[in-house]
């Protein structure tokens, strides 16, 4: 008997052990279950709540017409990377609905999620990893943009995997798939917006060389080539259509407005009130309730990571999140001068680990202490959730009002006889021409595509619509052409088309 209670003491410590040295992503719960749930929930709520009657945006309109059937492509101007034309081109390829482009993009982004949070399961507990997600997925701009043509939510879903496999690297040499892992994940990221991806290549080099894990050299190859292969369409139609490299990065710096520096913290903190973009962002700060989780921030990750250095648990992990967020926030905060809040959103997307991880230990106080911080952290998320979706609403709903405008702008200029094969030019050229069937080509501006002699040429032999609004005039070519009132489009008030009397073949009979 006496043996048999010392068998069961050594049994029950070895037990203890195990527990203790099981993969952090086992601890407590199942990771499957925290990650499917938050990302389904991400997927439903956005179709239930954000999608219907959301037409498509400015730019969304670019990337979706490089793959669309039914109308000609709109000018791609030098920033933009083709990554989210081809996520979107399979879907494109069936059908030119918008509805089916948003349950098909919604899908997607639930389980790019799941996929990007996935990585971390033998690094950080499930709690925290479903946690994060959960934040993450929680916020206005994330909800928004879940099922919409941009890129800035799947860079966020690319770096967050990349840097959860350069970690897992780093934990674990023998981890044969973390480097390509990481490798892809960058490319992913550069495919969408390469300067983005070399924001998250660099700190990775940095801590690669800096923490010399064994076989760091093939961490450093993996970087170099996930970088090279997600950049290399980018950078070969830089040859083909800017005359190199340089050129097209200093077109893109001037339509960005030249990048230089620049403090646009604030310019971010008013666009959380629900612009999608803040140029120039000499705007009143509304709703300042919205943005208190921003401003929080950089104390809830520092106690995040305050409290994983103070445990001695998963402090490289949370530390490489923060660095990495903190370095793909950086460009945008003080390199551009003006806001969007999507530019953060890969920040955002890392910088939701340390936050989470703080506020579950902070749910581990003694046992008298516990309901009320747990109660507190749930009427704080709660409110939060509220607040954010309340934000969400608002922004779709002023997306839908611009929806039913260009139906109706459309809907006119179809009735004067423009319609395809057609031009459209001058304000909201891409979603007007979009949507009726047209070309759009400006001959100033970013998106100058066309000279003024060429488009007078055209309207020779199919119609063209010139849009100006208020006091705008026509340009010269088209000051004899009839001009038509149009409905209002948004804040365009007092739109009017000037079209050539050329109709195309069906319209005349």
């Amino acid at each position: 008997m006496r043996d048999d209670g010392v068998i069961s003491e050594v049994r029950a410590g070895l037990a203890g052990r195990a527990r203790q040295s099981r993969p952090a992503g086992t601890v407590a719960g199942n990771p499957l279950r925290w990650l499917a749930g938050v990302s389904v929930a991400l997927t439903l709520a956005h179709l239930a709540l954000i999608a219907p009657g959301l037409g498509l945006g400015w730019d969304e309109t670019v990337y979706v017409s490089q793959v669309s059937g039914e109308t000609p492509a709109a000018f791609f101007s030098a920033p933009r990377a083709r990554g989210i034309t081809y996520l979107v081109a399979p879907l494109t390829a069936l059908t030119p609905s918008i509805t089916a482009l948003r349950v098909y993009m919604a899908v997607l982004a639930g389980c790019g999620l799941f996929l990007a949070l996935w990585v971390w399961r033998r690094l950080l507990p499930a709690p925290v990893l479903g946690f994060a997600g959960g934040l993450f997925a929680g916020l206005w701009v994330t909800m928004f943009y879940a099922s919409q043509a941009m890129p800035n939510l799947w860079v966020a879903y690319g770096a967050l995997a990349a840097v959860g496999c350069f970690l897992r690297a780093v934990r674990d040499p023998n981890d044969r798939w973390a480097p390509a892992g990481m490798a892809a994940g960058v490319a992913f990221a550069a495919l969408m917006r390469p300067t983005d991806a070399v924001w998250l290549t660099v700190p990775l080099a940095v801590a690669a060389l800096a923490m010399r894990p064994r076989r760091w050299w093939l961490l450093m190859v993996a970087l170099g080539a996930g970088l090279a292969v997600g950049c290399a369409e980018w950078i070969a139609e830089a040859y083909v259509s800017y005359g190199g490299l340089a050129e097209r990065l200093d077109r893109a710096s001037e339509i960005q407005g030249r990048l230089g520096w620049y403090f646009s913290v604030d310019d971010h903190v008013r666009a959380l009130g629900g612009r999608l973009l803040c140029r120039p962002c000499d705007v009143p700060w509304r709703y300042p309730v919205a943005t208190l989780w921003f401003i929080a921030l950089p104390l809830l990750v520092t106690a995040g990571v305050r409290a994983a250095v103070r445990a001695r648990h998963h402090r490289t992990e949370l530390v490489g999140a923060t660095v990495v967020g903190t370095a793909l926030a950086a460009p945008y905060l003080f390199t551009v001068g003006y806001a969007a809040p999507r530019f953060l959103l890969p920040a955002y997307a890392l910088l939701a680990l340390p936050v989470a991880y703080g506020l579950v230990r902070a749910c581990r106080p003694r046992p008298r202490g516990r309901r009320i911080v747990v109660g507190l952290l749930v009427l704080a998320v709660t409110a939060h959730l509220a607040i954010q979706y309340g934000m969400a609403d608002s922004t779709a709903d002023r997306v839908r009002r611009d929806t039913a405008d260009l139906g109706r702008v459309t809907a006119e200029l179809n009735a004067l006889g423009v319609r395809p094969p057609c031009v459209v030019s001058g304000v909201e050229a891409i979603r007007v021409a979009f949507r009726a069937g047209c070309a759009s080509r400006q001959p100033d501006g970013h998106d100058e595509s066309i000279t003024p002699e060429q488009l007078a040429a055209t309207a020779l032999h199919q119609p063209v619509a010139i849009v100006v609004w208020g006091g705008g005039r026509p340009p010269s070519y088209a000051a004899s052409w009839p001009a038509h009132p149009l409905p209002d489009l948004g804040n365009w008030t007092g739109l009017r088309a000037y079209v050539s009397g050329v109709r195309p073949p069906e319209a005349g009979r």
